[in-house]
Order: structure tokens, then sequence, then C-alpha cells
């Protein structure tokens, strides 16, 4: 697997990592031992960058990948979150209140098995804590060894650069396909002239770019795709139609529709590191293809033209809510 560096920071990452929040919560049933085989053929792979935070589960995520590379540490770079309520098991809103910043980190540490976290995030931005106070409590972190280097989720240009200001920032997760392009006019001038990688998540539009996705109904409520509003009635016969490009072209090429939508996510940018999540093996395998698929031109236009104009929010309004937009 290639290597990319997020950024100036010289965090080195396999050019694609892997999402997994899904093995633990948000997209149906888990299955622990076909997640465990799936982490473990990562390896074999060469993917190195694995995506969790404290909300996945809750807990459970972090816990799961703490048993799995207990004795493999040194391969992984981790990349956790903090930044979510949780109580009673349930996520009831956003806080990066100070106090509770070391305690979530200290859970994560003994979650994942191990005393230092290659990549903290704050998960989503807070704002009833200044981002300058938040970063400095994450910056003793960095300075005490349990922490590398430092994220931030779905935060706004504003709220990048006083971060950045406090403390250097590594990597911006956010949201970026060919599904979803809000980042390029405000977000990525900033993430360049700040030297800052990209680390996208939902590079697939949540099956959509794959060719997998079903109407919202389908899938149970406890689904996160229940609620997209994305997969909903009209929206969801409009986009499937704009994304049948998406097939077209790999079947032209020989590949499959997934390797080309995160072939045009990693020809973005070289500090580009997309973490599409899987949870299954075969899906995996083929995502990590995507490296080696180069899209002409001509592929590029028609991709974009075709996507231009996607139906519907990417989220909820109450889950909007939570983006520094």
């Amino acid at each position: 697997m290639k290597q990319r560096k997020l950024g100036s920071s010289g965090l080195a990452v396999s050019a694609i990592g892997l999402g997994c929040m899904g093995m633990s919560t948000a997209y149906g049933a888990a299955d622990e031992a076909e997640s465990v085989a799936t982490l473990e053929r990562a390896l074999d792979l060469g993917i190195n960058f694995f995506d969790t935070a404290e909300q996945y589960g809750p807990y459970e995520n972090e816990a799961l990948l703490g048993r799995v590379f207990k004795s493999r540490r040194h391969e992984v770079v981790l990349a956790t979150k903090f930044g979510f309520k949780i109580e009673n098991g349930v996520t009831t809103g956003i806080t990066s209140e100070l106090s509770h910043i070391r305690r979530a980190v200290e859970g994560s540490l003994r979650r994942l098995g191990t005393d230092y976290v290659d990549l903290l995030y704050q998960h989503r931005v807070d704002p009833a804590v200044p981002i300058e106070d938040v970063v400095g409590v994450m910056a003793d972190l960095v300075r005490e060894g349990k922490v590398r280097y430092l994220g931030l989720s779905e935060a706004g240009a504003a709220n990048i650069r006083k971060a950045h200001a406090v403390h250097p920032i590594s990597a911006l997760q956010s949201e970026y396909s060919l599904w979803e392009r809000n980042l390029e006019a405000d977000i990525f001038p900033v993430l360049h002239e700040l030297g800052i990688g990209l680390v996208p998540f939902s590079p697939l539009g949540r099956g959509f770019l794959s060719g997998t996705a079903q109407r919202a109904e389908s899938y149970p409520e406890s689904d996160f795709r229940h609620r997209d509003p994305r997969l909903q009635g009209d929206n969801f016969d409009a986009n499937m139609r704009a994304a049948k490009v998406v097939g077209e072209i790999a079947a032209a090429k020989g590949t499959s529709s997934s390797q080309v939508a995160l072939a045009w996510v990693l020809q973005q940018g070289a500090d580009i590191v997309p973490i599409p999540g899987t949870k299954r093996r075969a899906y995996l395998e083929q995502n990590a293809g995507a490296v080696e698929v180069m899209l002409s031109a001509s592929e590029t236009a028609l991709l974009e033209d075709a996507l231009k104009q996607v139906a519907g929010e990417r989220y909820s309004k109450e889950r909007m809510a939570w983006v520094d937009r």
C-alpha cells in the first residue's frame, strides 16, 4: 500500500485508511468475527490507518480495536475522537468541556490498550467552549506524550485558523466525495495555506457511489441511513440516476464503482487520505485496489458533471446543527 503524509505535519499513513464505526454501530448488526478478520486483513494489505471514536458503540469500537491490535500496536496508526456527550450509553449532544477532554482521552487510551493515540480529533466543534481552549488541552496531552498529532472534525474555516494558531493541526476530518463537495470553496484554501491534510469520511456516499445504497425506509430505525435525506423519496431516485455514471465508467475500466469513486477522491490532492468504512473483508479488498486506479481527464469530467447536482441535504436538520459551517 502506498503511503501519504497528512499535510506538512509529517504524519505518514497508508493512502487509504479504514473507518471502523460501522463495525460497532450505525450500519446494521455487528459481526465481531468478521470485523476482527477485516481489521487483520487490512494490516495484511498494508492499510495501517484506523479511525474510531469514543462515540462509536459507544465505547465498543475502541475496545474492539484494542483487542485486535494489542500485540501489533507498532504496526498501526490509531485515530480517535472526543466531543460528544454520552449518557447511559446514548449520545445526547456535543461537549468539549475542558475537564471532559482529559477524561475522554484517558478512557480511549484504556479501551485501545495503549499509552498514546497517534491522532486525536475534536469530533464536533462545541460553540460553548472557545476552540483555543480546547486545543490548549489537546496540546497539553501532546506534551505529555499521550497524543502525537491533533485534528479537527467537521470544523469551519474560522475555527480551523483559531485552532492552528494554538497548536499545529495535522488533519481535518470531514465528509468529502463526488457526492459531497462542500469543502472546496471555503475549506480547501485554508487547508492548503496552513498545511493541513484532509481525511474524508463517507467517500462512497454511504453506498450510493458503490451501487449498494437502498431507500431509507428499507433500513431499520437504528441504522444511520434510515434518516438520510438523500435516500428518501424523490431524492433517492434522482441520486440513483446521477450515480449511474460511476458504474458505467467502472464497467468500461474493468474496475468496481467504489474503486472509481475512491480514485476520484485520491486524485484531488496528495495529502488527502479517505477512510471508507466497512466491516467486511471483500469490500476492504476492493477499496484497497483503488490506489491503482487512474481516471482520465474525460472520465473525471463525466463523473463531476453527472454528480454536480445531488438531491437532498447530507444530514437531517438535527445532525446538520452539529456541523461547524
